[in-house]
């Protein structure tokens, strides 16, 4: 199905549009946010329809593609103090992937990392995909993969490492 057809595209925006609205709002906490993500993803293949080149199934991209744009928007300086502030006290709805007062912590961690260990982090931990889940949405390989969570688990050891102990 590479180079959608703007049907295609509308027939996408009415099958995945949730899937896509409650990815985002999961990732970014804030509704007004993940519907400008919404839009923003489908705009772009609207823009852009080759930039699906058909390698994984069109919900997979869609994923990837919100994914990547939330995490864009959290590591923004600007919105991530945003956020910090609007979120500080509120309630993550239930069968969320975090406590609420983890939430902010999470959203913190994951706009402090690379955008490939954001990502692995997000389809392999919050998502529990398996590793060839996570490969297949990364488009990478499976070996890729191990390495990246074998590089966030040594990031994360070294943020709960004393800061007297660290080596700089």
């Amino acid at each position: 199905m590479p180079g959608l057809s703007r049907a295609d595209i509308e027939a996408a925006y009415r099958q995945y549009a949730h899937s896509v609205l409650r990815r985002a709002q999961r990732l970014l906490g804030s509704d007004p946010e993940a519907r400008e993500v919404l839009q923003e993803v489908f705009m772009a293949l609207l823009e852009r329809p080759g930039q699906f080149a058909g390698e994984s199934s069109l919900l997979t991209w869609l994923y990837a593609a919100t994914t990547h744009r939330c995490l864009n928007r959290l590591r923004d300086a600007r919105a991530r103090t945003r956020l910090a502030e609007r979120h500080r006290e509120a309630l993550i709805p239930a069968g969320s992937w975090c406590a609420p007062d983890q939430a902010l912590a999470v959203r913190r961690l994951l706009a402090s990392l690379s955008e490939e260990l954001a990502a692995v982090a997000v389809y392999h931990h919050l998502d529990r995909m398996t590793l060839d889940e996570t490969a297949e949405a990364l488009g990478c390989s499976r070996r890729k993969v191990a390495y990246l969570l074998a590089e966030l688990r040594e990031h994360l050891t070294r943020l709960e490492e004393p800061h007297d102990q660290r080596v700089l």
